[in-house]
């Protein structure tokens, strides 16, 4: 079993640059502002533009209203010290680096649409 993600972006082109300069994902075949697929490593993540949901699809929200209200995206990366020195550099708001009671490092942050993303070390 594989996993991927979609999520549904109010501008999409501001998550796409979220997902590429601060977290590091690369696209993946043709993008567009209605649809673009974020790869890196193994972690595939959609970006799709809450346009394209019909007024009565369940993930369909008001502009202006927080997408990520009950979601935690977990990335587990080989070198947490260096995706956090990225994020850090890319001027985003991140926590600080830290050890957590269960031994492993990591670090949060909030995308453009707020999903909660955890970024934290193998173990």
């Amino acid at each position: 079993m594989q996993l991927s993600l979609e999520l549904f972006a109010e501008a999409p082109e501001t998550s796409i640059d979220f997902y590429r300069r601060v977290l590091g994902f690369a696209s993946q075949g043709s993008s567009s502002t209605e649809y673009t697929m974020l790869k890196n490593g193994d972690a595939m993540i959609a970006i799709n533009s809450r346009s394209v949901l019909s007024t009565d699809h369940p993930l369909r929200i008001d502009t202006g209203q927080s997408a990520g209200l009950g979601v935690e995206i977990v990335l587990k990366v080989a070198d947490v010290e260096g995706a956090y020195r990225t994020a850090k550099k890319s001027g985003w708001p991140v926590s600080d680096l830290a050890v957590q009671p269960w031994g492993l490092r990591d670090f949060r942050l909030v995308d453009p649409d707020g999903y909660y993303v955890r970024v934290t070390s193998l173990p």
